[in-house]
């Protein structure tokens, strides 16, 4: 189901320990996978990478879902920022670069604990750079997220400078077109 191989560790073997771990009650698991950092050799990461991922991922979720604990577990999957959508190269270097970050546009999934499936929210332009319909501040996310955790993120506090700080910063609402 994973496409772990017992023999070594890998990214599918991660996936699988950490349904065990929910299933015993764990209530935090965090999966890491490197390799996405695409500044060389873009195709070939991408491939090596959802071949990684892809099923295992998608395994990880239908194996919480067929054990009745999809519905009781939030899966949230991506990362810290997203890519260029051109290739950038270094003609003196005769290599392609790959992909900069690019923290304005940028896509991850939710399944299970309280998300509304087959949802996509927010769109870009045709070359992908520019958000143009329903934009997600990175506030909104968080309240979001902590919102499907059971907490308020209004409440969520903590003390600096003399003064309380929220989380969210005073911008972060939950976005509630997600939630089901």
């Amino acid at each position: 189901l994973y496409g772990a191989d017992p023999a070594k560790p890998s990214y599918a073997r991660a996936c699988l320990l950490a349904r065990r771990m929910i299933e015993r009650g764990v209530r935090c698991v965090n999966i890491y996978h490197s390799g996405w950092d695409a500044h060389s050799n873009v195709a070939g990461n991408i491939t090596n990478n959802t071949r990684a991922t892809d099923q295992a991922s998608a395994a990880l979720v239908q194996d919480l879902k067929q054990r009745g604990l999809l519905d009781e577990t939030l899966v949230i999957w991506g990362g810290e920022f997203g890519r260029t959508p051109m290739v950038e190269s270094n003609p003196t270097l005769n290599r392609s670069l790959g992909r900069d970050h690019h923290p304005q546009a940028f896509s991850l999934w939710l399944a299970g604990g309280g998300v509304k499936g087959g949802v996509t929210l927010g769109a870009t332009d045709e070359l992908g750079f520019h958000i143009t319909e329903r934009p997600v501040h990175i506030h909104d996310l968080q309240a979001t997220l902590l919102h499907l955790l059971g907490l308020d993120h209004e409440r969520l506090t903590f003390h600096h400078g003399g003064r309380d700080y929220r989380l969210t910063d005073v911008h972060g609402n939950v976005v509630h077109d997600i939630l089901s």
